[in-house]
Parts: structure tokens; C-alpha cells; sequence
């Protein structure tokens, strides 16, 4: 089978995030002051390039078991043809619904997700903001792709397309894309939402590239008007310190479960259950947040 060479496309990409940025910053502090602050921009790009560093190492290990599972276990061999760029832009997006939408349903993800939804503006560079720690462990829901026959070029060239594909949606300067593009895809709309902290807007809207699997899977959640979107965490953390950024839930998320009189299972389910769960039956999930909220508000209407 013939391999074609395919560069690093995010590193080609970077001088465009960069020059973006700095328009749109330009953009927001002449229209929209208020929406924008330069030390949550620095704070975002040194989260985004601590990330680069960090998976220079990580990226080793997690290449070396997707090429180790396709070259030994592979069910069989998809060449490279353009319907199967179709198929891995599908399937890769599949994958990546779930692995985005674990982390915000399971803790130990979650402390490593949050750092991406820790900013109070969104921009272009919130797209940047990533987690140092993360990039390890949500390899494991791609697994499935070199095991079906996806040679690993291939699915590190879609994982990579998928990222500068999200970039572009980080931002409040596009307010609706055409009915049709709405429909199908992931928009800046659509991932205002899953930005937001109402109540209404928790863990919504998971998709990459597809906002289908949203829809299919019961996590949709589409902007309203009347809802206007409050950027940041439940508990906002309000610090521009990156090492804090990086780590602030990891502390918390062992604290709780060192403190916690309870069991050893107990003390696990910590780190396994959402983010709010407490073994006393006292903490609040987002869906329980959403309940209240959607509660009040149909008491407030009658």
C-alpha cells in the first residue's frame, strides 16, 4: 500500500492562529471591550503551547500503541483511497463525540477537559486553552480505529483536521451560519452553548466536526435568545495563573476523595462519577442543575 506524505497540519497551522488572534482581538476591543481581556488571551495561549510541549512526549507513546494495534491486530486493511478520508472523517468524529462527552461525565476526564471551558470570554484563543494533562488519556477512545483496518497516518492527519476544523467556532464575532450548515454541523453557535455555565447549557453539544451525533445521542442543545450564554465553570476559579489552570481539579478531585469519609470504592468513585458527585447523595449534577433551573422557570411563567 502506498503511504503519501502528509505533514504535521497544526504546526503549519500555528502562524494562522496567530495572526487571527490578534485580528480578532483587535476586532473585539473596539466593538466589544467588554468581552474581551488580554490577560485571559495570554493566559489561553501559554495553556496552548505548555499542550505542544507536553504532547511531544505524550504523542510518542500513544503513536506507538495505535501503530503497534494496526500493524498486529487489525481486523482489516483500508488503503488509501478518498472514500476512506470519507469514512475515518467519520468514524474519527464518532469517536471523538464520546471521548469529548466522557469528559465532562466522568471526573478523572473532566480534570483534565476543564481547563478548556475555564475561561469567563470566549474567543479564538479559547480554542488554544488545552489541557497539559489530557492529551494521554483520551487516546483510548480511538482505539477502535487502527483495530478496523485505519492506518495510523490516517488517523492522526483526521484527528489533527478536526482541531483546526474547531478552531474557527471559538468566537462571538459569527452569530448563525445558513439553516442547512446549522443542521449538520458544529458552529460557533452551537459550541457557545457547550461553553455555557446555565444550567440549560451544561454538557451540551459535544460534537467536533458533526453536531449529528448530538442529536442522535440526546445531547443537543441549540442558542436561545432569551438565554444568553454565561461563559465560564459552575465555581469559577478567576485566576490567569496557568499552573493553577492545569491543575486546579486534580487537587480538588484528590482532595475530595482523601477527605471523604467513606469507603474505598467510595473514595474511587471520585475520581469515576460527573463532576459534582459526592458519596453522601449531597452533590449536584448538571442534570440536576438543569431540573431546578427548568423547574423555577415554570413556576416563574405560571
Amino acid at each position: 500500500m502506498e503511504i503519501p506524505q502528509i505533514p504535521n497540519l497544526i504546526y503549519y497551522a500555528i502562524p494562522f492562529f496567530i495572526v487571527t488572534v490578534i485580528f480578532e482581538s483587535i476586532v473585539l476591543y473596539k466593538k466589544k471591550p467588554k468581552n474581551y481581556n488580554i490577560k485571559d488571551t495570554f493566559a489561553s495561549l501559554t495553556m496552548g503551547i505548555g499542550n505542544v510541549l507536553v504532547n511531544l512526549l505524550s504523542k510518542l507513546l500513544v503513536v506507538f500503541i495505535i501503530t503497534f494495534l494496526y500493524e498486529n491486530f487489525r481486523f482489516t486493511t483500508i488503503p488509501f483511497v478518498w472514500w476512506s478520508w470519507l469514512l475515518i472523517l467519520f468514524a474519527d468524529d464518532f469517536c471523538y463525540y464520546w471521548a469529548h462527552r466522557m469528559g465532562h461525565e466522568s471526573r478523572f476526564f473532566w480534570a483534565s477537559h476543564i481547563v478548556h471551558h475555564s475561561s469567563q470570554k470566549y474567543n479564538l484563543s479559547t480554542a488554544l486553552r488545552q489541557t497539559w494533562t489530557g492529551g494521554f488519556f483520551t487516546f483510548v477512545f480511538y482505539l477502535a480505529l487502527p483495530l478496523l483496518g485505519f492506518h495510523p497516518l490516517m488517523i492522526f492527519t483526521q484527528m489533527s483536521i478536526s482541531l483546526l476544523y474547531q478552531y474557527w467556532i471559538h468566537t462571538e464575532l459569527i452569530d448563525k451560519m445558513p439553516k442547512w450548515f446549522e443542521a449538520v454541523f458544529n458552529t460557533p453557535s452551537h459550541h457557545r452553548v457547550h461553553h455555557g455555565s446555565n444550567p440549560l447549557y451544561l454538557d451540551r453539544n459535544h460534537a467536533g466536526i458533526f453536531i449529528i451525533w448530538d442529536k442522535l445521542f440526546g445531547t443537543f442543545q441549540p442558542e436561545l435568545k432569551e438565554e444568553k450564554v454565561i461563559y465560564g465553570l459552575t465555581s469559577n476559579i478567576d485566576t490567569y495563573n496557568p499552573v493553577k489552570i492545569a491543575f486546579h481539579e486534580w487537587m480538588a478531585v484528590f482532595k475530595d476523595a482523601c477527605l471523604a469519609k467513606t469507603s474505598l470504592v467510595n473514595k474511587l468513585k471520585y475520581f469515576i462519577k460527573p463532576p459534582g458527585w459526592k458519596h453522601d447523595g449531597t452533590g449536584l449534577l448538571s442534570d440536576d442543575l438543569r431540573k431546578e433551573w427548568l423547574s423555577s422557570k415554570s413556576i416563574k411563567n405560571k
